[in-house]
């Protein structure tokens, strides 16, 4: 992934898709992450994406007039043959890409407000980050993308996760 889609790198992860993405990778060094570890590029740039083609590794290129989130979720799973389902036992870190593991209430319990331990019952948790999440009130607006993104792949259903 290169370094102008942070925000779709995320999205990926929470779908619990492995996503490499930094901010400060130059070309050649997704180029060469590619090569090392058979990973598919998806690229705002033209030419990294011209690069990559002639050597003969996967890319995607998300044009600059694809700026919704669920344009380029529906893009990048329609060209991978992605599912477009959450699944909370196949979660990754929204910032480290490690799998969040769900946790008991008492595990997370001094990482969040009490208000929020007492209103959701799933808990996710990285140990890389030491960060916990929840399924809270923005879950609504992630539902809706997940649903729009289904919608638009062919056959509407977005399939099953091919992890």
């Amino acid at each position: 992934m290169d370094s102008m889609l942070g925000n779709l790198a995320r999205w990926l992860r929470v779908l619990g898709y492995d996503t490499e993405y930094s901010r400060r990778a130059r070309d050649r060094d997704v180029v060469g992450l590619a090569l090392r570890e058979d990973r598919v590029i998806v690229t705002r740039d033209l030419g990294l994406h011209r690069r990559a083609a002639k050597r003969n590794l996967r890319s995607i290129y998300i044009p600059p007039d694809v700026v919704e989130v669920a344009d380029m979720l529906a893009l990048v799973a329609e060209e991978l043959g992605l599912g477009m389902k959450f699944d909370k036992g196949n979660t990754r870190c929204p910032q480290c890409n490690s799998r969040l593991n769900i946790v008991p209430k008492a595990q997370i319990a001094h990482l969040v407000p009490p208000e929020v331990l007492n209103r959701y019952d799933t808990f996710w948790y990285c140990e890389k980050c030491q960060k916990a999440y929840w399924q809270g009130r923005h879950w609504k607006t992630i539902n809706d993308v997940i649903e729009t993104v289904r919608s638009r792949l062919r056959g509407g259903a977005g399939g099953e996760p091919s992890h």
